[in-house]
């Protein structure tokens, strides 16, 4: 009956971050690649030529979006939205009719970056909105971006089969001009303020949050480097291990279709947990979460790297789904809750730029790593330990902020 309640009160602030994740899709990894055999084939790039000139795309598109962060800062969400998609349009357009790799580069580059800036506005706007029930908004609002995970490769591939590749991304800069930008900035042009009265409900830290810190004093507080790294996972190991699943399952012996089979299972385990992420994170705050939401993911590795049997994929899928779940919400809630919301659109910018390069750089490493001849198993293995690893570090950090209380930047620069 709450939930319903909260859904009632706070429909327009929830579906507009719900549409924000969603058509963020049309700039994220897994839409674009599904293009990409067209790509090579229609510009005769070999797939280290395609994954260079992507991997230096999503680069620069993460150098550009620390630089521009800070417009959610200064800007409503309704003037960002006017701006953000209208480009990831233009960019569509440009994908159905570029014919040139650079004019393929900047379409690339545009499309990462607005993809990019539509999630950094959904977390930015939906953490400055809501304060004692951010976890429950933000984790309610994400499931657009797995819905958008379901629906959107499965309607590519069959518009694709009839209007062709390029034929279909103009049919999404349509729906980008005809749907989603009046709808959206319909839905946040109003801003919301967090009620007194729930900020006094909170069981968890959020609604003491401090007032907010400053990107230069983030990044003087020695708390946020093993915070920041305790975040970055998800992103660096999701991105490598579909990157190189082919490998390996050519590597164990296992049919072809083994991972996605597997996907239907992450995905309910995904959004699952972020639904329970986000009542944990507004009981407990997400600073009592941060030091365990790994530790499945960091289980599922140990598994896949050190067993041969193919139920290990489902195993390592279902266990990847609960930290991504986690990681979702966690994501939107830790740093309004620890850094405060004055200047969080810039500091937000800072992180997703980090995030980024972690995710673009993932795949290139790990398969530079193969070819010098360190197996890919004991690699997998060795993320498996970092999860374990930086989850017991940043514990002791997790107290300390925990310790510190509101009130603005940290004076001292001690360790934990």
């Amino acid at each position: 009956m709450e939930g319903l309640l909260f859904l009632r009160d706070n429909a327009r602030w929830v579906a507009g971050g719900f549409l924000l994740f969603f058509f963020s899709s049309f700039g994220q990894t897994f839409f674009i690649a599904l293009s990409g055999g067209d790509i090579r084939r229609e510009y005769a790039l070999t797939q280290g030529e395609f994954s260079t000139l992507y991997m230096a795309a999503t680069l620069v598109s993460a150098l550009t979006l620390s630089r521009v962060g800070h417009a959610t800062d200064r800007y409503s969400a309704r003037n960002v939205v006017l701006f953000t998609v209208p480009m990831m349009a233009l960019a569509a357009v440009s994908m159905s009719l570029s014919r040139h790799v650079v004019l393929l580069f900047a379409t690339l580059f545009l499309l990462r970056l607005s993809g990019q800036g539509l999630m950094s506005l959904a977390f930015t706007a939906l953490g400055r909105w809501f304060s004692a029930r951010r976890g429950r908004a933000i984790s309610l609002s994400t499931l657009g971006f797995n819905t958008g995970e379901a629906l959107l490769p499965l309607g590519f591939v069959a518009l694709a089969g009839t209007a062709g590749w390029r034929g279909t991304w103009q049919l999404a800069a349509g729906l980008l001009v005809l749907l989603a930008l009046p709808g959206v900035a319909m839905l946040v042009a109003v801003e919301r303020a967090p009620h007194v009265a729930e900020a006094g409900a909170a069981g968890g830290t959020s609604s003491a949050a401090p007032q907010g810190w400053t990107r230069q004093e983030v990044l003087r507080d020695p708390c946020f480097y093993p915070i920041l790294l305790a975040m970055v996972p998800p992103a660096f190991i999701g991105n490598t291990l579909f990157f190189h699943q082919v490998y390996l399952a050519d590597l164990r012996g296992w049919p072809p279709g083994t991972f996605a089979s597997a996907f239907t299972l992450y995905a309910s385990m995904t959004i699952v947990f972020t639904l329970v992420s986000g009542q944990l994170a507004d009981r407990f705050s997400s600073v009592a979460l941060l030091p365990f939401y790994l530790m499945p993911l960091g289980l599922g590795l140990l598994l896949l790297g050190s067993l041969e049997a193919a139920w290990s994929a489902f195993a390592f899928m279902a266990l990847y789904g609960i930290s991504n779940g986690f990681s979702l919400t966690l994501f939107g809630t830790i740093w309004p809750e620890i850094y405060g919301v004055k200047h969080l659109g810039a500091i937000r910018a800072m992180i997703v730029s980090v995030l980024i390069v972690a995710s673009a750089a993932g795949p290139g490493l790990t398969g530079l790593l193969i070819d010098g001849g360190l197996s890919y198993p004991l690699q997998i293995q060795a993320m498996g330990v970092y999860c374990v690893g930086i989850s017991l570090v940043v514990r002791a950090y997790a107290r300390r902020v925990k310790a510190r209380g509101p009130g603005g930047p940290a004076q001292d620069e001690r360790g934990p």
